[in-house]
């Protein structure tokens, strides 16, 4: 493990992301506008800004919000939003009911296109295999808190079939556009380990 030599602790993963850059740059390992091109691509072309444009649309469309439960994966290409590990996306919606909440038991699976990369409590085995077993409980531990009358469906992802999570829309957003929904999305809410806040 590499250290900060004054203080022991080692540097922030900012700095130690650069310095790998730098050395992989150096040796002639990786070429700088690749690099600047696929960071640009999650940043602002794949990940949660896409899940949450798609929510915002259905929040305020009702017919595309009929299609995006309909058939997923059709609705969100509607928004230009595909490609790897976006080939066949469900969409199942919350209520003040029922709650859906998403895990892969076996590995990682995520669709990419509308929530970018997968955080790792997603990864992580115990999250894996707990969500299934104690899903109010480890919802709970994660800051939800639902309701004993709440219905919660865990949803297994797996290489043919990836779902999102259609947040409730919260209540004294009625007023605001589809633009200004946009932001208040989070990439949890969508795979169903927390609600969306009102601003």
């Amino acid at each position: 493990m590499t250290t900060d030599s004054g203080t022991g602790k080692r540097p922030p993963v900012s700095l130690r992301t650069e310095a790998l850059e730098q050395l992989l740059t150096e040796r002639g390992l990786i070429d700088p506008k690749v690099m600047d091109g696929i960071i640009t691509t999650y940043e602002t072309q794949v990940g949660p800004l896409n899940g949450a444009k798609v929510v915002a649309k259905a929040w305020t469309d009702p017919e595309y919000r009929r299609r995006l439960l309909k058939d997923g994966t059709a609705a969100i290409k509607e928004l230009g939003f595909s490609g790897a590990q976006g080939e066949h996306i469900v969409v199942v919606e919350n209520t003040a009911t029922t709650h859906h909440v998403v895990v892969c038991t076996l590995c990682s699976c995520y669709p990419w296109p509308v929530l970018g990369l997968p955080p790792s409590w997603y990864k992580d085995p115990a999250y894996r295999s707990r969500v299934v077993k104690e899903p109010r409980t480890v919802l709970s531990e994660m800051g939800l808190d639902l309701d004993d009358d709440v219905r919660i469906t865990v949803h297994d992802s797996t290489a043919e079939v990836r779902w999102l999570v259609l947040p409730e829309r919260p209540a004294g957003t009625e007023h605001l556009s589809e633009e200004e929904l946009v932001p208040l999305v989070t990439r949890d809410a969508m795979v169903g380990v927390a609600k969306v806040a009102a601003p």
